[in-house]
């Protein structure tokens, strides 16, 4: 029996070391909020936001700190929305801050516009106070609001909502959806120069040119073979894998860069989906295989025996890394083709660009690096 056992502990141990390769401890943590309107006029924003959710996500899993890439949590609110009610000020929590980056991402595609009472002072506010905010005093905690009413709507000072921002360690970064004189006017900057942030203006319903690539499509053929290497485990665990699908199905419908950055998330170890994949909830150590029951598993591996189960997980986990090193090689290529692709544009005026321009800095000053 000692002898299983120990042979038991090797396996797990080398497929912590396969998945976790490149991973970090609890502390290397990024937290970013985004606080979308989602009033009338600001279907382009919505847009914006659900193409280039996955570019945002890439760049940040590129950032590293003490040698390790960081966890990455992000929270979701709307508001300025009339189809939300009055007592709460026309807003809501979409989710709180998770690693689930599936969740956030179909959260995104549900959003609707309608109306307009934008308070961006009580959805600062709210945020702050609501969302699930680390302690920690290294954790780069970033807060995103994007719209394009005056700053000063609502019986919540904005002032005092970015002071309470900073007093926890919060950036607020502003974007205003508009001119960009008339959101200095409506203290649009104002609101981002209190709470350490930065100002910017954007084209929301600019439509953002895709730059085609020789590595695109073989990224995408790539992506999609990741997914047979998710093992949907408990109660949720077949909802969540379809969840996956769906999500490839959203990005591939809003452009054809968003599925190839879509694939390239799915290589990094900011995509982690350990609440219902078990390669991942075992690298954690949230469970534990010999103790879950048949029942709790894919039909494929029930009634298999725990050094069957151990080589099963194995196997896919060797699978899945290999398949990862492939996209993040291409992925390399394809960066670089569009670098000097970029030399010969004009940097475009959209929320991507924004808030990759804004992360970096603020990244920086907190000690990472992003490649």
């Amino acid at each position: 029996m000692k002898r299983n056992g120990i042979g038991r502990i090797v396996i797990l141990v080398a497929l912590g070391l396969v998945l976790g390769a490149g991973l970090l401890g609890a502390e290397e943590k990024i937290q970013l909020a985004i606080l979308l309107d989602t009033s009338n006029s600001m279907d382009g924003l919505i847009g914006q936001a659900k193409s280039q959710l996955w570019k945002v996500v890439n760049e940040l899993a590129r950032a590293k700190r003490n040698g390790k890439h960081p966890q990455l949590e992000v929270g979701l609110f709307e508001y300025g929305n009339d189809g939300l009610p009055e007592s709460d000020g026309y807003m809501r929590m979409v989710s709180n801050l998770t690693t689930d980056l599936d969740a956030i991402s179909a959260d995104l595609f549900a959003l609707s516009t309608d109306g307009g009472s934008e308070y961006c002072g009580m959805v600062i506010d709210r945020a702050v106070t609501k969302l699930s905010w680390s302690k920690a005093s290294d954790v780069l905690k970033i807060i995103y609001i994007a719209g394009n009413e005056p700053f000063t709507q609502g019986d919540v000072s904005y002032k005092k909502s970015c002071a309470r921002a900073v007093a926890q360690g919060i950036i607020v970064n502003t974007i205003f959806c508009g001119d960009n004189n008339e959101g200095v006017e409506t203290f649009w900057k104002d609101g981002a120069d209190r709470a350490d942030g930065r100002y910017m203006s954007i084209d929301q319903d600019r439509v953002v040119e895709d730059v085609p690539t020789p590595y695109d499509q073989e990224i995408v053929t790539l992506g999609n073979q990741l997914n047979g290497t998710y093992v949907a485990y408990g109660s949720a665990g077949e909802v969540s894998k379809s969840r996956q699908a769906e999500q490839d199905s959203n990005a591939s419908s809003v452009g054809a860069a968003a599925p190839v950055e879509r694939s390239v998330a799915k290589a990094q170890s900011a995509y982690s989906n350990a609440g219902w994949d078990l390669l991942d909830a075992l690298q954690q150590k949230s469970v534990n295989l010999s103790t879950l029951k048949d029942a709790d598993l894919p039909q494929a591996m029930r009634g298999m025996t725990l050094a069957q189960k151990e080589k099963y997980v194995k196997d896919l986990a060797a699978k899945r890394v290999e398949i990862q090193q492939k996209i993040n090689a291409d992925n390399e290529k394809r960066r670089t083709f569009l670098a000097n692709a970029a030399k010969a544009a004009t940097q475009a005026n959209t929320l991507d660009q924004a808030m990759l321009t804004s992360i970096h800095d603020q990244a920086k000053k907190e000690g990472f690096s992003i490649e």
